[in-house]
């Protein structure tokens, strides 16, 4: 099953948008499912429904953390690549959505609101915005990974 068929059918199945896709790199990375679900927790709905940025852009900027990022005594020039790497999620994430901000996503439907949680099920963000994300992220940080396996 591809990446992003695993990290949307997490989505669908109740987990944030940031679990989802750390989630459905866990096996690539040798990474502990349970700590990574754990870990990304609070980055779904833009940060705590805060709506920030993109929680699936949280959780492709944590596998890259966890790929290239900078560890206990290592090499300061891996954090330029991780930012360099960072960037490039973002930049091809704003390129297909305009942003990387969720409530501009969700067209501004407040999530910390009654009303605005009905909204968001009467215009079904979740299938017509969210799991796209989800998917999207899952795409591009995999393009990143093999653009430096090339």
């Amino acid at each position: 099953m591809k990446k992003s068929e695993i990290a949307i059918n997490k989505f669908l199945a109740g987990y944030n948008c940031s679990q989802s896709v750390f989630y459905s790199f866990c096996d690539y990375l040798n990474f502990d499912k349970d700590t990574a679900l754990k870990v990304s927790c609070g980055f779904g709905a833009g940060m705590g429904r805060k709506e920030e940025v993109c929680g699936a852009v949280s959780g492709g900027i944590m596998v890259l953390g966890v790929l290239y990022g900078r560890g206990d005594c290592n090499d300061s020039l891996l954090t330029e690549n991780t930012y360099r790497k960072t960037r490039l999620l973002i930049n091809n994430f704003v390129e297909k959505h305009n942003t990387v901000i969720c409530r501009e996503l969700l067209e501004g439907c407040d999530l910390t609101t009654p009303r605005g949680k009905k909204e968001f099920k009467e215009k079904d963000l979740l299938n017509n915005v969210c799991k796209e994300c989800v998917g999207i992220v899952v795409d591009i940080v995999e393009d990143i990974i093999e653009e430096d396996i090339r």
